[in-house]
């Protein structure tokens, strides 16, 4: 028997060993001393939160929103406080539209709501009587152009419906605003479209609100009737002494300078009421409108915007002047009155009728 042969294993091929490369690379060992950076959180099964865009835009149009509502409630505040008269009735034969904006303002002597006290201190002269009229003046506003602000006296001799001649001022106190805003019409030959009347408290609270007026007192004025002894010279003036100034008659040239000192007074008061100071501080700004409307009577149709814009129209530069005086004249159941000059006032107040300029040599500075 053959011995079986050995069997051997077949011949194997050598195949190169390739070491598996890891996926992630190890991290580098920190160094001492450093920590190690925060692990990353895990994200699986989370979706990624998209970032909230911001809309500044957006947020001031919100901003204006409010600031527009929170304008038209003050305003609609503002117009609510305001005291409406009938002032401007209708009546035969009443003059026709003339162009142009025409306001009546009054300034009176009503002592409604103050206390002896107050009375005491704004030298109101105690009860004289029906309420009259310190102040009148009309103010008219072109469609174009300058506005015009004329002092008609109140002791002008003029023919009051239903009660002839008289002091212009009379026609108040036999009628009321109706009467006078009547008188005025057939006086001038103008429309009047608003009216606006302020009493004595009023009238001193305005001023004090704003902190006092700055005017330049052309002459000195000591009239204990008044409560004022006022040295000439530019000089701050709080409310009593205002009332004080455009109601004295203590000078040389009485009702003249008095409507003079009114007009100087009105020109400050605006002036001060309408500066960058007051109208962009609120807390200046919003006091004086809260007082000077619940100090006014206005006719029925007017409105706070109507005064917003008479202010605004007087804000510049205003031609201030008063009716061409003719003379003084005494005469029986008026005492001392004021003549117009009949020629002169007729050219000067056919022009404002007209919506033109006042002829320069009809003005009175």
């Amino acid at each position: 028997m053959h011995k079986a042969e050995p069997e051997y294993a077949p011949t194997q091929q050598p195949e190169p060993f390739h070491d598996p490369v890891p996926r992630h690379a190890p991290s580098p060992r920190p160094r001492r001393g450093t920590p190690p950076p925060p692990a990353a959180p895990p994200t699986a099964g989370r979706t990624p939160r998209p970032r909230r865009k911001r809309h500044p835009f957006r947020w001031f149009l919100v901003f204006l929103l409010v600031l527009v509502v929170a304008s038209v409630a003050g305003v609609i505040n503002l117009d609510g406080k305001l005291t409406r008269i009938d002032a401007l009735a209708g009546y035969t034969d009443r003059v026709g539209n003339t162009p142009g904006t025409n306001w009546l303002l009054v300034g009176s002597d009503g002592r409604g709501g103050l206390s002896s006290e107050q009375e005491q201190e704004l030298a109101t002269g105690g009860d004289v009587g029906p309420e009259r009229t310190d102040t009148i003046m009309l103010v008219h506003i072109p469609k174009s152009g300058r506005t015009t602000l004329v002092s008609l006296p109140r002791d002008s001799y003029v023919g009051i419906p239903g009660h002839g001649k008289d002091k212009l001022n009379a026609a108040f106190a036999f009628g009321g605003p109706q009467l006078l805003v009547q008188t005025v019409e057939g006086a001038t030959g103008l429309r009047i479209d608003h009216y606006a009347q302020i009493g004595f408290a009023g009238f001193a609270g305005i001023v004090d609100t704003l902190g006092g007026i700055d005017v330049c007192v052309p002459k000195p004025i000591d009239d204990p009737l008044a409560g004022i002894d006022l040295e000439a010279g530019c000089q701050k003036l709080d409310g009593p002494e205002s009332l004080g100034f455009v109601r004295s008659r203590a000078t040389a040239l009485a009702d003249i300078d008095r409507m003079n000192n009114q007009r100087l007074f009105m020109a400050a008061l605006l002036q001060k009421a309408t500066s960058g100071a007051t109208l962009a501080n609120p807390f200046k700004l919003w006091p004086l409108a809260t007082d000077t409307a619940g100090s006014l009577k206005v006719d029925e149709d007017d409105h706070i915007w109507d005064l917003g814009r008479l202010g605004w129209a007087m804000r510049g530069d205003t031609v201030a002047t008063t009716v061409p005086v003719g003379g003084f004249d005494d005469v029986d159941g008026s005492g001392n009155v004021l003549l117009w000059d009949k020629t002169k006032a007729s050219a000067f107040f056919e022009a404002l009728a007209d919506d033109r300029s006042i002829p320069e040599e009809l003005l009175t500075r």
